[in-house]
């Protein structure tokens, strides 16, 4: 696989962190997470990796990690600016700082915040909600108030995924410098790159992006054929026929599965009607009118193999059996196509658990550790394991 033989040390955080190092793993990287001794992760990211759990503060805990930080490609420091310096784990100990060497100047130092690290809220506490707010992405969403898309954007798509393409471009560079890198990912910022499209279109009037207030526009519920409509039992359907040709196929068979006395009040839409804003209104009461007489299967069915841009709202479950892969679970993706075959990861229930402390001793004596040096160090409180946290319950 690509990542095959990168080593990667993930300290232990939430959502965005995570994905990053799933990313890295579901693609060949061996990624040891770093959890807390004597606490219980209910990380479900966890697919393909390791934990071992040490306390840095501990001074043979923070020897054990320098060691294995030394050791590694890459690091994801999830916490907030100034952890990992206070325990004397920030990249200057391993990058150098100019003037002397550090411990290993060939590590992706990659470092995942909520707020830019220069901003007025860089000590600040928050969540995917609040980074998609000061994004100015949340502003542009539908919704009689701004409706957010559960914790995806800003955790997922501009802080993990985000995340681990810098990860990967500073891999990239460090083959052709020799040097490490440090990658400084915020998922604010990781948002707004991500929603260039919408921003950019506000920037500049000629792309019509920005006629109307929130709610009325071509792609925020405005348009009546790019939108999300309510059928006879209570499940949806997609529409986005934005192009003519595409409207005019889905406008006409939307009209033939129709009894054909159908009308609002008379009134029933011409191909003019797409671009015609005065028609939005009359359009989408419609529409809507029409999709609730029938059960949204029908209307899958009249709009299947078509290029009506019509499709229906598939629960997760649906989703699920409809993939190509007949795993319930996400499949890695993208799929690198190769001349060697990829054995796939474990994608079942197991793959979703990991204990904290469960690879302690294995990560640690590949390290070079001795049995008895790991029994004082457990004595000590710097390492957790399986069996010691089993011991106390």
């Amino acid at each position: 696989m690509a990542l095959s033989g990168l080593k990667v040390i993930e300290f232990g955080g939430l959502a965005p962190g995570p994905f990053a190092g799933l990313i890295l793993a579901d693609n060949g990287a061996s990624v040891i997470r770093i959890d807390r001794p004597s606490t219980s992760s209910t990380d479900i990211l966890c697919r393909g990796k390791k934990s071992a759990a040490i306390n840095p503060k501990i001074p043979s805990g923070k020897a054990a990690l320098r060691r294995l930080v030394a050791s590694a490609d890459v690091l994801i420091d999830p916490f907030r600016p100034g952890v990992m310096e206070r325990l004397g784990l920030g990249p200057q100990e391993f990058l150098g700082n100019g003037t002397s060497p550090g411990l290993n100047e060939r590590l992706i130092y990659a470092r995942m915040v909520g707020f830019p690290r220069l901003g007025p809220h860089k000590d600040m506490a928050g969540h995917d909600i609040n980074y998609l707010a000061l994004s100015g992405v949340l502003s542009l969403l539908p919704g009689t108030k701004p409706t957010f898309p559960l914790n995806i954007l800003a955790d997922f798509a501009g802080g993990g995924l985000t995340c681990a393409l810098g990860i990967l471009m500073a891999l990239i560079e460090r083959g052709k410098s020799g040097r490490g890198q440090v990658v400084d990912a915020d998922m604010v910022s990781g948002t707004r790159y991500l929603s260039s499209f919408p921003l950019l279109g506000f920037l500049v009037p000629s792309s019509g992006m920005n006629i109307g207030p929130r709610g009325s526009r071509l792609l925020d519920g405005g348009a009546p054929f790019y939108s999300v409509y309510t059928c006879q039992d209570g499940r949806w359907m997609s529409v986005g026929c934005l192009e003519p040709a595409f409207f005019r196929a889905f406008i006409e068979g939307f009209a033939k599965a129709l009894p054909s006395a159908f009308t609002l009040d008379g009134w029933t839409p011409s191909l003019d009607a797409q671009f015609d804003r005065d028609e939005w209104p009359k359009l989408k009461a419609y529409l809507t009118k029409g999709f609730a007489m029938f059960p949204r299967d029908y209307w899958a069915q009249v709009f299947h193999q078509t290029d009506a841009c019509a499709l229906p709202v598939l629960s997760y479950k649906e989703a699920a059996a409809l993939d190509a892969s007949s795993s319930p679970f996400p499949v890695p993706h993208p799929r690198v196509v190769s001349s060697s075959p990829q054995v796939p990861r474990n994608l079942g229930p197991e793959s979703l658990s990991l204990e904290s402390g469960q690879h302690t001793r294995e990560v640690l004596i590949e390290l070079g550790l001795k049995d008895a040096q790991l029994e004082e160090m457990e004595r000590e409180g710097a390492i957790g394991t399986v069996k010691m946290r089993q011991s106390k319950l």
